[in-house]
């Protein structure tokens, strides 16, 4: 008797627990926009302005940016991001110049947003490799609500070290954040399952 009684409350706190974590996981936050909602990834800039060296190479570092980026979503998005050629041609068209008032599109948030609206992209992601130094570079990126230009992701990552290396770590953490951003509908978490209970 005393047995069966143990077993039906390890049953019962089984059962429990099951339905504790399938309310906590119900009541996950999520936000406005559809998890598959599209994704649009402009070039990212590069600033080396302050540099102590400026060299021709420097521009490979945010072409490194770039394209990390935009594979990295790639893989985690698939479909949801949108193709990269019509973004650079939108980004570079006579009308996005206009907007963006002689500055480079991919580093004014409101040309931006004009290119994600014309892929139909409720998302835009913006980045820019800044270097310091030969062995300091900064990445900054953005993942910006089209409909409200509101920035949900702001990050600015210290890149120390060799940059071919460096770079590309940090491109790749800035996607994963956004592409878990996104299939939360705009919730940002650090957390790849949701903020621990």
């Amino acid at each position: 008797m005393r047995v069966t009684s143990i077993g039906n409350i390890a049953v019962l706190s089984l059962a429990l627990l099951g339905a504790t974590e399938s309310a906590a996981q119900a009541t996950t936050p999520l936000g406005p926009e559809s998890p598959s909602a599209s994704v649009a990834v402009m070039t990212a800039a590069l600033y080396n302005e302050q540099a102590n060296i400026r060299e021709a190479i420097d521009s490979s570092r945010a072409e490194l940016a770039t394209a990390i980026l935009r594979n990295r979503l790639s893989e985690r998005l698939g479909e949801q991001v949108a193709p990269y050629h019509l973004v650079d041609s939108l980004a570079h068209s006579a009308a996005a110049s206009e907007l963006a008032g002689g500055v480079p599109c991919n580093v004014k948030v409101s040309c931006a947003r004009e290119v994600a609206r014309g892929v139909n992209a409720p998302w835009v992601v913006l980045a820019k490799v800044s270097k310091t130094s030969n062995l300091i570079w900064l990445l900054t990126a953005q993942l910006v609500r089209v409909s409200t230009g509101e920035i949900i992701l702001d990050d600015s990552t210290e890149l120390k070290g060799d940059p071919a290396t460096m770079v590309p770590v940090g491109a790749r953490n800035f996607a994963d954040r956004v592409a878990r951003t996104v299939r939360r509908g705009g919730y940002a978490t650090d957390y790849p399952e949701g903020a621990p209970q």
